[in-house]
């Protein structure tokens, strides 16, 4: 597979450095020759890896490096950066909507508040929310706190327009959404690149 280093780590196409595939995008070859996303690492063929970072997905599009890495014709379109994050955020979304079914997820201050007294919850706090509201959840505690998402994006699993504040249980879902979130901050900007503690 084009990009695997002999100890298991991916080489991103881009810059050449190696790195945990959790933290690059794997990219795959359409029949039709389109270079494809594929952010769950299950489409089959020669896949070309790419560090889950705006500036790097643009490189290897304006550079035309797919075609050497698919040993093959391989089409990218120049706005290959902006599907990755579009379709990251719909993986979180979906992700967030299987933990709110699951009973690890909650959304709205109150019950946030409530679940951030226990150690090891996430908070997800919407990065066109308000600052004041993050500080009084924060004032309680010092969670982990992501800052990517829109209101809207937030809501949309449980239901609502919009959502500000989401808090996720310790667990698998909760390390998963954390780790899609660490991806998505490479292609997304956001305040306090996306990932802040305690605010002040």
């Amino acid at each position: 597979m084009a990009g695997r280093d002999s100890d298991g780590l991916r080489r991103c196409l881009a810059t050449g450095e190696s790195g945990d595939a959790e933290r690059l995008v794997r990219f795959a070859l359409a029949p039709d020759g389109r270079v494809v996303p594929d952010l769950a690492r299950r489409l089959p063929g020669r896949g070309a890896w790419v560090g889950a970072r705006r500036a790097a997905i643009e490189r290897a599009v304006a550079k035309n490096l797919f075609p050497r890495a698919f040993k093959a014709a391989a089409r990218a379109e120049a706005g290959l950066a902006d599907t990755v994050e579009r379709l990251m955020t719909a993986r979180i979304v979906t992700l967030l909507g299987l933990a709110r079914r699951a009973g690890e997820a909650v959304a709205g201050f109150e019950k946030c508040r409530a679940w951030l007294a226990h150690d090891g919850a996430v908070l997800l706090h919407a990065r066109d929310g308000s600052m004041d509201g993050l500080r009084k959840l924060a004032g309680a505690a010092a969670p982990r706190t992501i800052r990517l998402l829109d209101a809207a994006e937030l809501g949309a699993p449980f239901g609502r327009c919009r959502a500000v504040h989401v808090a996720l249980a310790p667990g698998r879902l909760a390390a998963k959404i954390e780790g899609e979130c660490a991806r998505l901050a490479g292609l997304r900007a956001s305040p306090g690149q996306g990932r802040e503690g305690r605010q002040a």
